[in-house]
């Protein structure tokens, strides 16, 4: 392309076979140059001319403010007009419509010279490369608010699951995701990344399942990506794509009831702690014997009716609310309990403080937490009005409970791990309960450093096969140890426990 020059000459290309302001232009195209402001400013640099991108409200979209006869731009943007050239004497100007998906825009260029046909040939392709850019960023938003809205309801699914609300979480999958929760029993499975490359697992683990699983981005650990499916072939899957992938942890629950996802969510967090110590960094929750296995059932069942009996007078939705909260409350801190189930923290505290106040308890108390949560956990699939049972002692109460032999050799096999360590970490970890899992009064207490407490609680941790730094259900297991071999006070409690 040839022509005469002016104040703004447009460069040629050293071979002559094109302009090189084309090749400029081509490259905004590229992944890594996609940004419309840039494409403005390389339009005012390439003709030295003021540019100004606005739509069709008058709001500046990039460049530079220009003044401009509104009912003119409201033409070319109602597409009566494709595009205007005028000069006012001093100024020349030229305008092009720019479409949108949305809306129209109108692209202004102002120039001291007049437009030639180079010029005019540069700011129509710009426009052209506006429109393309502005097309694809508003379907990428689309996308990004479609991504968005689906994850959002994969959480509320989820949600829903974990207050064992299984019918509204059966309803509200069913639109999207036909057949997903018809089964009655699922697994959980946790997958462990880096937080900055969880959004791309996230993804995988949609595509490795083939969207037959709920996928969610936990909301209470920015690496962790949560799966419940109910599908056999899932745990493949996922365990492939951990193969793949040098840097994922996999955790698995033992299937469960769907009105059992809160708990099959714990033991999947419990088994990935595991996996960190596996060679091939997955674990699936072993079903080891749990001390309330070791207890009568009939009067396990007939103790947990007693302690939660203060419950039983609240309206069925308030108690369903107050057991599930505070099930998750005892598991997991206050903020990340608050994000599974999409409530405030406050919220879930002062439900927590509302079931302590009926209980009478404390949970600041690590055994009174031990206590409470074997309660609720054997109040898991009980029906909502227990059958008066005539079997069950009136009188029992949890020293009953946890002194019989089996529960006793229980707690007593596994504190035992401990004793061939020299630094006695049995000791340490027996305060450290006492003063409710504080490092720093436990160290007090014990004369050493607080790192010393917090090193030997960790080095039990992988002896006794259960996480102590977190509260959940390995601790209270650990807790309830302590108490079935008198190495810990039992809670008080009120008279019916």
């Amino acid at each position: 392309m040839a022509g005469r020059e002016d104040g703004n000459r447009l460069r040629e290309t050293q071979t002559g076979t094109g302009p090189q302001w084309a090749e400029e232009l081509l490259e905004h195209l590229r992944p890594t140059g996609r940004d419309v402001r840039r494409v403005v400013a390389w339009l005012s640099g390439a003709l030295g001319v003021t540019v100004a991108l606005q739509d069709a409200a008058g709001n500046l979209v990039a460049g530079n403010r220009i003044p401009l006869d509104e009912d003119l731009v409201a033409d070319i943007t109602a597409g009566r007009i494709a595009s205007a050239a005028w000069e006012n004497g001093e100024r020349h100007l030229r305008l092009v419509r720019v479409d949108h998906p949305s809306h129209a825009c109108v692209l202004a260029v102002s120039r001291q010279a007049p437009f030639d046909r180079r010029a005019s040939g540069v700011v129509t392709h710009t426009a052209q490369v506006i429109e393309l850019l502005l097309t694809a960023r508003e379907s990428t938003a689309a996308g990004h608010r479609l991504r968005r809205a689906t994850a959002d309801l994969r959480l509320a699914i989820l949600q829903l699951l974990m207050v064992e609300d299984t019918i509204a979480a059966r309803r509200v999958a069913a639109g999207l995701w036909p057949g997903l929760l018809d089964a009655d029993t699922a697994c959980v499975y946790v997958v462990e990344s880096a937080p900055a490359v969880r959004d791309r697992i996230a993804e995988e683990c949609l595509d490795t399942t083939r969207e037959d699983a709920l996928v969610v981005r936990c909301p209470a650990m920015d690496g962790h990506v949560i799966v419940v499916s109910p599908r056999e072939t899932t745990d493949e899957a996922l365990r492939s794509l951990v193969g793949r992938h040098p840097d994922l942890f996999l955790g698995g629950s033992v299937r469960q009831s769907l009105a059992q996802t809160a708990t099959a969510y714990g033991q999947a967090v419990s088994a990935l702690a595991v996996a960190h110590f596996r060679a091939d960094k997955t674990a699936v929750y072993a079903e080891r014997t749990h001390p309330e296995r070791l207890m009568d059932p009939v009067a396990l069942r007939a103790w947990t009716s007693r302690v939660l009996r203060p419950l039983d007078a609240l309206p069925h939705h308030t108690r369903a609310e107050l057991l599930a909260t505070t099930r998750l409350g005892l598991e997991f801190t206050a903020v990340n309990a608050a994000k599974v189930l999409g409530v405030s923290r406050n919220t879930v505290r002062a439900r927590m403080e509302r079931v302590e106040t009926l209980l009478g308890t404390d949970f600041a108390d690590l055994t009174v937490r031990a206590v409470v949560h074997l309660a609720l956990n054997t109040r898991i699939g009980l029906p909502d009005t227990l059958p008066a049972d005539d079997t069950a002692d009136p009188g029992l109460r949890l020293a009953d409970l946890l002194s019989g032999p089996a529960v006793r050799t229980w707690g007593g096999d596994l504190l035992g791990r401990l004793d061939a360590d020299a630094r006695n970490p049995r000791r340490t970890l027996r305060t450290w309960i006492a003063v409710g899992g504080n490092a720093e009064r436990a160290a007090q207490a014990l004369g050493v450093h607080a790192q010393t407490v917090r090193e030997h609680v960790r080095s039990a941790e992988p002896v006794l096969e259960r996480q102590l730094l977190a509260a959940g259900t390995d601790l209270y297991e650990v807790v309830l140890a302590h108490l079935t071999v008198g190495d810990l006070d039992l809670p008080v409690l009120p008279s019916p426990a």
